[in-house]
């Protein structure tokens, strides 16, 4: 049982450790919808930074709505700089026909740097599908934690 600690312990460690240094709250997300084709399909994981640079328009970012969970990756499209230096920026999927203002907090029209949890920086295909899967089908995410319990109890020492 200790083997099993350690190895949660481990993890949690490198997680925490991903979040400070790429300033990003979630380093690493899945694409869950096809909003993004061609650029990222459904299940690719995406390694995301947060670093205090100027948002640029045609950049992929990464951000949360407020009241909703799951955050979504999309393109910047537009910047709106202000007289005061505030830089407001509109997005959109490459996959869809308007921006996103429809799925901002009802009247948001722009994001603010606030908004942003990570600039998607790099990416491995499909590699998230196994997420989608245990989320979309929950017996399937009991059955991989059975066997990961029974590998534990027959590997202990």
């Amino acid at each position: 049982m200790l083997s099993f600690g350690m190895i949660v312990s481990s993890a949690l460690m490198i997680w925490k450790g991903l979040m400070v240094v790429t300033g990003s709250e979630s380093p690493i997300v899945v694409v869950l919808s096809g909003s993004m084709e061609p650029a990222f399909h459904r299940g690719d994981l995406l390694f995301l930074t947060n670093q205090d640079e100027p948002v640029r328009v045609g950049e992929i970012v990464v951000f949360k709505i407020e009241g909703r969970d799951i955050p979504i990756v999309h393109r910047v499209i537009k910047l709106h700089e202000k007289s005061n230096g505030t830089v407001k920026f509109l997005t959109k999927g490459d996959n869809n026909s308007v921006d996103d203002r429809g799925l901002y907090a009802p009247g948001q029209l722009w994001l603010t740097k606030k908004d942003i949890v990570g600039r998607a920086r790099g990416f491995l295909p499909y590699v998230g599908m196994i997420t989608i899967y245990m989320n979309e089908y929950p017996k399937l995410k009991y059955g991989i934690l059975g066997l990961l319990a029974l590998y534990v109890l027959v590997h202990r020492e």
